[in-house]
């Protein structure tokens, strides 16, 4: 068993373009005669390795408390791929993630509905579309937003309507293509439009 850790570190971090960047407030220092260290911070939800619920861009949506947790939890797919995501790439990644080999075991078969893509990916609406009629649960990129950086709004209405979990800013450049255990979980923001989480995958 092998666990890669695809989450950003988050006062480092990249944050979408006009967001706030994280804050760290130390409170307390034990080189300072203080009895503990103690940290206090500041953070959008949406920085970092965050996923997105459809409230996100949908009013009277799902928060981020309310998304199932099957959705960031369970067998997920690695693709790689560079570029816009057309409806014919998004039509080979889902054939990819069904399809089984000698070393697949049983509860795989389910790792097409949690798709992460590897690369310098955007997402297009043609793209959208077909992940959207697939019925997919979680599409994850390594960019701070699915689709293009200076206007993600329809894909995101696509995505989010068909009530996909997006799941922004991870980093998979160490992690082969393939099939995993996607444990994505995020905080739990009650109300929120998406929040922060430690994305991890397992390979069995």
């Amino acid at each position: 068993m092998q666990i890669y850790d695809i989450s950003q570190e988050v006062f480092t971090c990249a944050v979408y373009p006009g967001d706030p960047q994280p804050v760290r407030d130390v409170k307390l220092r034990i080189s300072e005669g203080a009895i503990c260290n103690l940290t206090a911070f500041e953070m959008c939800a949406h920085n970092g390795t965050h996923v997105d619920a459809p409230y996100h861009f949908l009013d009277g949506e799902e928060t981020i408390d309310k998304v199932p947790l099957d959705k960031f939890v369970g067998y997920a797919y690695v693709a790689e791929h560079n570029g816009d995501i057309t409806a014919k790439d998004a039509e080979r990644i889902l054939k990819e993630a069904k399809a089984e080999n000698a070393y697949d075991v049983k509860e795989y078969a389910d790792a097409w509905e949690r798709i992460l893509v590897k690369g310098n990916a955007v997402m297009t609406k043609e793209g959208a579309e077909v992940f959207a009629k697939a019925g997919i649960k979680l599409f994850g990129n390594e960019s701070q937003t699915v689709g293009p950086l200076d206007a993600p709004m329809e894909v995101h209405l696509i995505m989010l309507g068909a009530k996909i979990v997006l799941l922004e800013g991870i980093r998979l450049s160490g992690v082969p293509v393939g099939k995993y255990l996607l444990n994505a979980a995020p905080i739990n923001l009650g109300g929120s439009d998406g929040a922060p989480c430690r994305a991890l995958l397992i390979s069995l």
